[in-house]
């Protein structure tokens, strides 16, 4: 059984603040907002959504087949994903543009500021789905507006149950789009902040979400874990102690790997997301979103 991860390929680069946001933006002057930040460090990393997911659920043991567009400099990712053993016969590569590029400030309290210069990602709509049968789920990540609204309609026409997974793409679809999207989707995955937009957009609680065809909705909570609405009721999966906080770049990502894999493998819903609250704990221990080592033996997993 294969998933399609459908989202971002990006490279991003990465720079820590040693200090904090707060105490350098005056909020009665953000009207004027002009900043430097001093930041000492910076590396250039893998990224994008559904490269970070597919990394962590390659890892897992699971078969992830990665929808999306990379740019004419992204001859080394692909053959970063082939050494990996990720398909890649569904990866468009645009000639006469750059791949996706995030630049991402984290400061000493783990906030983050990223600017996304989305390049290729903007003409990921022009993919289809692949043509095979052993595709039973698929996810929706951030990714171009109009390759994400496709991606909807034609995994809902072609019957493969999704998760819909906006992250910071919410921003670009109103209220309506919404919830045709969460009208075609089966699970919804949303951190907090997310949570709250997509609600305010589409004007329904997460509870009376989860009352309708959803199978669940999942609210990703940082450290905290995450809770759950499955038809109307909540429920909170504690979150699993980090061994060290590095960089919370991408722990959403191997969350959302791991809601894949248990899907893959037909657990309930809470053994998935605990599985994730896992592996978000495993990645912030390391930088980047594609470093992290998972040992299936030490997770249970054979």
């Amino acid at each position: 059984m294969a998933s399609l991860v459908c989202g971002s390929l990006a490279f991003d680069t990465i720079t820590t603040f040693p200090g904090r946001f707060a105490e350098q933006i005056l909020p009665e002057q953000v009207h004027i907002l002009n900043v430097s930040f001093l930041v000492p460090t910076l590396r250039r990393e893998y990224g994008g959504c559904a490269g970070n997911i597919a990394y962590t659920l390659k890892a897992l043991g699971g078969e992830p087949v990665v929808l999306a567009a990379l740019g004419n400099d992204g001859g080394d990712y692909l053959a970063r994903f082939r050494q990996l053993g990720i398909d890649t016969t569904s990866l468009l590569q645009v000639p006469d543009n750059y791949t996706a590029q995030a630049i991402i400030i984290t400061d000493r309290d783990n906030n983050q500021i990223t600017a996304f210069h989305p390049g290729a990602m903007q003409q990921a709509h022009e993919i289809g789905l692949p043509a095979r049968d052993d595709i039973k789920l698929a996810l929706i990540g951030p990714d171009g507006r109009d390759a994400m609204l496709r991606r909807a309609r034609d995994l809902h026409a072609a019957g493969i149950p999704f998760v819909f997974d906006p992250g910071q793409g919410l921003p670009m679809f109103n209220g309506e789009e919404l919830r045709a999207f969460v009208a075609q989707a089966t699970w919804v995955a949303v951190n907090d902040y997310e949570g709250r937009m997509l609600c305010e957009r589409t004007g329904q609680s997460l509870e009376e979400m989860s009352r309708s065809h959803l199978a669940g909705i999942i609210v990703t909570l940082a450290a905290e874990g995450c809770e759950l609405w499955i038809k109307g009721e909540r429920t909170l999966v504690p979150g699993v102690k980090a061994t060290e906080v590095v960089d919370p770049t991408g722990c959403g990502d191997a969350f959302r790997a791991a809601l894949l894999y248990g899907l893959e493998q037909d657990w309930p819903l809470a053994r998935c997301v605990a599985l994730g609250n896992q592996m978000g704990a495993l990645k912030i221990a390391q930088r980047g979103g594609q470093n992290h080592v998972v040992d299936r033996s030490a997770l249970g997993l054979g």
